[in-house]
């Protein structure tokens, strides 16, 4: 197994430790799982960076990679909503995106392509990451602070257009042939 796999399942891993310290409800806990979440978004940018430049793109790590990424994202995201930290509706809209854009994916499979990640979707988790980052970290609430608000503002509009991006990029997937 490659590194940049190893680094992708390692993210997975923290998952479950987030869950745990962030269910305590303790400060120090939530700090610590600030941290690990940090830690776990390092390994995202290091898998891709080390599988280019030292050519171990695999196709598992192409399936993996994204799907740590999402799992990561989307549970600490769930467990901020149990915080009373983030609105339900802005996990709601991050949810239906997802499950959208891969569903197009999906599609593209059936028909011998592979939609890759736009740098709008890039952008996108970038925001959600550190949007999650600071909320933990600073333990700042969406309603408590304008500048979680502006920059959940940000994450939702990101999330939105590269929904839209991807779907008008890759329209002819969709097409009735």
């Amino acid at each position: 197994m490659t590194l940049p796999n190893k680094l992708s399942i390692a993210r997975a891993v923290c998952i479950p430790v987030i869950v745990v310290l962030l269910y305590l409800q303790d400060p120090a806990c939530r700090i610590a799982a600030g941290i690990v979440f940090i830690l776990a978004c390092i390994t995202d940018f290091l898998d891709g960076r080390i599988a280019r430049s030292r050519n171990l793109v695999t196709d598992f790590g192409k399936f993996i990679d994204p799907v740590a990424d999402k799992l990561l994202v989307l549970t600490t995201m769930i467990m901020l909503i149990h915080l009373q930290l983030m609105p339900a509706w802005v996990v709601i809209i991050v949810i239906c995106r997802e499950l959208s854009v891969d569903g197009l994916r999906m599609v593209a499979v059936t028909q011998g392509k592979v939609i890759a990640a736009g740098p709008l979707g890039k952008w996108k988790t970038a925001c959600q990451m550190v949007l999650i980052s600071v909320m933990l970290i600073l333990n700042l609430s969406f309603w408590s602070s304008w500048p979680v608000m502006v920059l959940t503002g940000i994450m939702v509009l990101l999330t939105v257009v590269s929904a839209v991006d991807y779907f008008v990029r890759n329209r002819s997937v969709l097409a009735e042939k």
